[in-house]
């Protein structure tokens, strides 16, 4: 397929300053990529970090955005699996080498030398993207575009994140911190498998609370409050430190405190006896493509609804600025085209 015209896409060129809209000549697929006709982007709040420097040495100038659907219109040499046509996703994952020591031991998420999309390689803010067909997924019938969206970074991170927290199977009550994008798919993969789920929000954030209620949860209120019963584990998504002991001492003998996100504020000192009695800190670093196509079969089953509001392209630094404030009721998604 010749490939000579052009797209719109929306470009940071510097830190901390808004994106631009730029019109770009559209990508051509090298061997083992795909050309994708960008239908819909989820609007993260790992974006954020990128646009805010927390992330450091983005590729600039750089397009954002790492849950990415859309049609796949031409490939490169050496691609298997998707034919022309075919609905794909696009993760944050997008490369790894294969041979260091993490690869090698079936810790892909940890490579030493990896590539991510939407920060070191272009992302969809865009009305088209390349990506590495090995690192793609089919997209599961049942969801339209801008639904799928959120299932390929708040669904894949926190599934992971949820995974490592339960993985001794005997927690019933989990917390939930930060009840955003990834808040609200995990909910419903809890309440699917029995468990109990208490929400915590930024203090005073009542719409937030009553949207974790209204999925589900028993219990909802602010971070900084005591949940009414012990907990067995805890995910925190909000990128703020303090968290860390206050789930700890929310949290039951034994329990997991597992942080999803990429980039958390400085975590303050706190005593040893939270700490004790086999209690674990642990983070989340990526997601492996085993995580991506365990957690797509499942979505299905459930089956997981997601929760969007929708922009245009054109807006998508409205997009970010509504998520930076907490004006977001499940997922931002960039709805570019049908």
């Amino acid at each position: 397929m010749k490939i000579s015209q052009n797209m719109k896409a929306l470009v940071l060129e510097k830190i901390r300053k808004p994106l631009k809209l730029m019109e770009l000549p559209i990508p051509r697929p090298n061997s083992g990529q795909i050309l994708i006709k960008v239908h819909a982007c989820g609007v993260c709040r790992t974006d954020l970090h990128i646009i805010d420097g927390d992330l450091p040495n983005p590729k600039l100038p750089l397009i954002l955005g790492h849950q990415i659907v859309g049609t796949v219109v031409a490939a490169g040499d050496n691609v298997r699996g998707f034919e022309l046509g075919h609905k794909v996703g696009v993760p944050w994952l997008g490369y790894t080498d294969g041979t260091c020591p993490y690869c090698r031991s079936g810790r892909e998420n940890l490579c030493d030398n990896p590539l991510f999309t939407g920060y070191t390689i272009d992302g969809g803010y865009a009305q088209y993207a390349v990506a590495n067909h090995e690192y793609c997924f089919a997209i599961p019938e049942g969801y339209s575009n801008v639904e799928a969206a959120p299932l390929l970074c708040a669904g894949l991170i926190g599934y992971r994140s949820y995974r490592l927290a339960m993985r001794d199977g005997d927690a019933k009550r989990l917390g939930i911190y930060g009840f955003g994008a990834a808040a609200h798919i995990i909910t419903q993969i809890a309440l699917y498998q029995g468990k109990e789920v208490y929400a915590f929000t930024r203090p005073g954030d009542r719409k937030a609370q009553e949207f974790a209620l209204r999925l589900g949860a028993v219990w909802a209120g602010d971070s900084n409050q005591k949940p009414p019963k012990r907990l067995d584990a805890a995910l925190i998504f909000a990128p703020v430190g303090a968290i860390i002991p206050i789930a700890l001492r929310a949290t039951s003998k034994g329990g997991a405190v597992v942080s999803g996100g990429i980039h958390m504020s400085e975590i303050p000192s706190f005593p040893y006896n939270i700490l004790w009695e086999e209690r674990v800190i642990r983070s989340v670093a990526n997601m492996t493509r085993q995580d991506g196509e365990e957690f797509l079969r499942i979505a299905p089953m459930i089956p997981i609804r997601t929760e969007v509001t929708t922009y245009p392209l054109e807006d998508a630094n409205k997009a970010l600025d509504s998520l930076r404030r907490g004006k977001i009721e499940g997922s931002a998604v960039l709805n570019i085209s049908d």
